[in-house]
């Protein structure tokens, strides 16, 4: 289970990553932080089950700055 949960952090991080480069607008690089949202809480989970502190403490900060990208791109109105 510890590697299948790595393995989908890993991807969905990389297609994350690809998403939000591709500069498509607001809707593609909001999802793409919705998807580094699952990757960071994926990785944080497999760091918690490794006992790898320093990858869980990484991605709660990425968490952190993720969930306020969905916020900005998903969630808040333009003005």
């Amino acid at each position: 289970m510890l590697l299948t949960l790595k393995w989908y952090a890993a991807i969905s991080g990389t297609i994350a990553a690809f998403m939000v480069s591709l500069d498509s607008g607001r809707r593609v690089t909001g999802w793409g932080m919705a998807l580094f949202v699952t990757s960071s809480m994926a990785w944080i989970s497999g760091a918690v089950l490794s006992g790898d502190h320093p990858l869980g403490v990484q991605n709660a900060v990425l968490l952190g700055v993720n969930s306020f990208g969905v916020y900005r791109y998903l969630i808040r109105r333009r003005d």
